[in-house]
């Protein structure tokens, strides 16, 4: 039965920086939609080395919060009766699970709702209080031999692993565990396996496997498959759903460094001088990332101890656009990574909800034979940058050759924006979750260009 295979009572692995909150914690403060969390599934026979996938899994992805929940932790609890027969019960038939919790559990997670597992603890076959509470993750992932048995439960998965073991295999490594670490004779073990375990991975277990996305053969010792599930897991995480529509839609791959300073310039809170210093970190950033985006030529160049070192040349021939203001707070970084670079300006206002007014530009005269740079931290309904963009393409600048570069974008701003100018390549370092009646971003961060130069306006935010 594989819930003796549990090391201990605590099913739940909770792997960097995710945190639980104790039954009696709660919070007051209004909670964020957040982004639905990447759902892996892992199963396979016993002792096939499921949790060492998983672990290995976890371990390459750093950058990431990451929950592990066990299915074993969804035992039944047994009563009198089947206590006393407790050798008679059957641990890995379907009906041993309650598959109905596990299945609630998971689809909150999914919503982005704290949920609680239970504590199962394998030597009186009971949950035991207090329940664990598992706040939602960047990826999820579910361990358990029968975790691709249910349908329901499979179509939670974004990706479905077998690990597929030599049955021998797993045998010899459940007799080592049982008789060395747990103190049972072989034959006790042989009749368990026999009587239960074999038969229910021949019908259950193994012919859930056609289900799988990713069969992983040698289980933890698979390190090639291993390296091809965290970079597919590392390709999705990465790819927004609108990225999925405008491959000129560039989304800059969340680390925790990006995502603990986007808490602190979005935190109502933070100083002027703490808002400033970690924006233009992420402005340099964004800039970084954008000039990889431009065309370059190799070059093969001597070094200083006389060796060849193949390289490329970027294009040289660049300027910057900024919107005034806010855009303005994007100057220094990319100076700081273009030498003496020229940045031109342009005022858009508003004119009721929808209309935008070109007030007043400044371009260098050669704008149109050079590659663009265009600076708006915040994207709202995309209106402003839409008029901005087609006075650069009035100017004779090339769609191709004007690189967006901004912070933060409502996706209502990118399906504008990328939908008008699909030649044009747009950068961000978050895509947020919507517009709010009054065409802020949500949960955006405030006036950015207030923000930022310590100023108070009434404007309704950039477009």
């Amino acid at each position: 039965m594989d819930s003796e295979a549990a090391a201990s009572s605590l099913s739940i692995g909770i792997q960097h920086h995710l945190s639980l909150q104790s039954n009696n914690g709660s919070s007051s403060s209004p909670r964020a939609p957040t982004k639905q969390s990447f759902f892996i599934g892992v199963a396979g026979g016993t002792a096939s080395g499921k949790t060492t996938v998983c672990n290995l899994i976890i371990s390459q992805l750093r950058d990431q919060r990451v929950v592990l929940v066990n299915q074993d932790s969804f035992y039944h609890s047994l009563n009198e009766e089947k206590l006393k027969n407790v050798h008679e019960y059957n641990f890995d038939h379907p009906e041993a699970f309650n598959t109905e919790l596990l299945l609630s559990c998971m689809e909150k997670l999914k919503l982005g709702q704290t949920v609680s597992i239970p504590d199962y603890d394998f030597k009186t076959h009971q949950s035991i209080e207090p329940t664990c509470q598992v706040k939602p993750s960047d990826i999820i992932i579910l361990e358990g031999i029968l975790v691709l048995h249910d349908p329901r439960v499979r179509d939670l998965m974004n990706m479905k692993i077998f690990v597929d073991t030599d049955s021998d295999v797993r045998l010899s490594r459940r007799i080592q565990r049982d008789t060395v670490e747990r103190g049972r004779n072989i034959q006790n073990v042989l009749e368990q396996y026999t009587k239960f375990v074999k038969p229910s991975f021949d019908e259950f277990i193994l012919p859930s496997k056609k289900y799988a996305d990713i069969i992983i053969p040698r289980g933890g010792d698979n390190d090639v498959a291993i390296d091809l599930i965290v970079q597919h897991i590392h390709t999705k995480l990465g790819q927004h759903d609108l990225c999925k529509i405008y491959p000129n839609l560039f989304l800059i791959f969340s680390t925790f460094q990006i995502r603990g300073m986007h808490t602190l310039i979005r935190d109502a809170q933070t100083t002027k001088h703490d808002f400033v210093f970690y924006s233009d970190r992420l402005i340099r950033l964004v800039v970084e990332h954008g000039l990889g985006h431009l065309p370059f030529q190799e070059q093969q160049i001597i070094t200083p101890t006389g060796s060849i070192y193949s390289g490329v040349v970027f294009c040289k021939r660049l300027c910057g656009v900024s919107v005034i203001r806010s855009g303005e707070s994007m100057e220094n970084a990319l100076r700081a990574c273009c030498k003496g670079i020229k940045i031109g300006k342009i005022l858009i206002h508003g004119e009721g909800n929808n209309g935008r007014q070109l007030i007043y530009e400044k371009l260098p005269k050669d704008i149109s034979s050079r590659h663009v740079l265009f600076l708006d931290p915040v994207l709202s309904s995309g209106n402003s940058a839409i008029k901005a963009i087609s006075l650069l393409l009035s100017k004779g600048v090339p769609e191709a050759n004007i690189i967006f570069l901004n912070l933060i974008a409502a996706p209502e701003g990118i399906h504008a924006v990328c939908k008008r100018f699909p030649m044009l390549k747009f950068v961000t370092s978050e895509i947020d979750l919507s517009l709010n009646e009054y065409l802020r971003v949500i949960p955006g961060m405030g006036e950015f260009g207030d923000r930022y130069f310590g100023t108070e306006s009434n404007e309704t935010g950039s477009g």
